[in-house]
């Protein structure tokens, strides 16, 4: 079987480290800020930017092939529907 093996240097680990330590302070910084309903949206949002570096660089799945992140996307869209399904459930109770 031919591998293919992806080395991903220090200096891009050491920058997508720094860019979520980054992004974590950007998160406690929008609980200080009065956005109303919109904090949480802000914070998903940057806790979905967050997940995806790391799934994308220190989990190698840019490297990977299409079937592989097919099945993550779904897995993720599966996860999305149930989350957004108990969300309705609580708030129509």
């Amino acid at each position: 079987m031919n591998e293919h093996h992806h080395i991903v240097s220090y200096s891009k680990l050491i920058a997508i480290w720094l860019i979520l330590l980054a992004l974590t302070a950007l998160t406690v910084a929008i609980t200080r800020v009065n956005l109303g309903g919109y904090k949480v949206l802000g914070a998903l949002v940057i806790a979905c930017v967050k997940s995806g570096l790391v799934i994308a660089v220190f989990m190698h799945m840019k490297y990977e092939g299409r079937l592989l992140r097919w099945l993550l996307f779904l897995a993720l869209v599966t996860l999305a529907v149930f989350i957004g399904l108990t969300f309705f459930d609580v708030l129509y109770r």
